[in-house]
């Protein structure tokens, strides 16, 4: 259950967290990976990965904010592998802050990365899969899309987005045998977890460590694995009936509050 032999599955921001275990997890199921990254060493670190166990992969260094870039990394795809089966929107940028401290050039980075990101790379991917007859587009969202999180004004603004994006493609191409689904996840213990504590909270990082994993009511945080494993099936045959849905995986987050 689960193979992906013989796929090919491009993963934006597969250089670190969730996006590289994504990356690790498809290779490891049979997909060849398109690994991106705005920073190539970081996406070919997650390919040496891959190899070293004994997948296929290629880095490729891509800002999905810029759509000339978007289309040169599609075009390079396109030229060594015949179809592009999954796409994985991975890639983005978090911020904190509410309506009164976001500055309008951290709204408009967020919005070139979070939501023009996914609208590039899915335009170039769909013209792709359909007259491939489909694929799947995965987008990664939040559950900052589904209900109120204090400090968090631009970032719940652009996975409201997200959100509706995946519900928009889903609807617009199941006809041509394309499944458009988002997974939404609560706090995951990332580099940037760790980096925005260190600077946050120099020298008590142990200990907003455990409160940020305590506000989970499952009592931590989740592990990029968790969320690929989740990623994994919705990209797999075995949920070929789903399209237009978004999954939470929170720990109890949206509802059990």
């Amino acid at each position: 259950m689960f193979a992906l032999t013989d796929k090919t599955a491009l993963i934006t921001g597969a250089g670190s967290g969730i996006g590289q275990a994504i990356a690790i997890l498809f290779a490891k199921q049979g997909a060849h990976v398109e690994v991106s990254d705005l920073k190539l060493e970081s996406a070919q670190a997650t390919v040496d990965q891959i190899i070293t166990a004994g997948g296929s992969a290629h880095a490729t260094a891509c800002d999905v904010g810029d759509q000339e870039s978007v289309k040169s990394i599609f075009a390079a795809i396109s030229a060594r592998r015949p179809k592009l089966d999954i796409l994985v929107n991975n890639a983005g940028v978090a911020y904190i802050g509410s309506v009164l401290t976001t500055s309008e050039a951290d709204m408009d980075r967020l919005y070139r990365i979070n939501i023009k990101g996914v609208f590039h790379c899915s335009q170039a991917a769909i013209e792709r899969m359909v007259p491939q007859g489909g694929g799947i587009v995965l987008n990664m969202c939040s559950i900052a899309a589904q209900m109120g999180l204090a400090d968090r004004f631009a970032y719940s603004m652009t996975k409201g987005a997200v959100l509706m994006m995946t519900y928009s493609m889903a609807k617009d191409f199941i006809k041509q045998g394309i499944r458009c689904n988002c997974i939404c996840p609560a706090r995951v213990h990332t580099p940037f977890v760790d980096g925005y504590l260190a600077t946050t909270y120099p020298g008590r990082e142990a200990e907003m460590f455990q409160k940020l994993s305590e506000a989970q009511p499952i009592g931590r945080m989740a592990q990029p694995a968790e969320i690929a494993a989740l990623a994994l099936y919705l990209c797999s045959d075995e949920a070929s009936f789903i399209t237009g849905s978004s999954y939470p995986i929170d720990g109890g987050a949206v509802n059990l509050r």
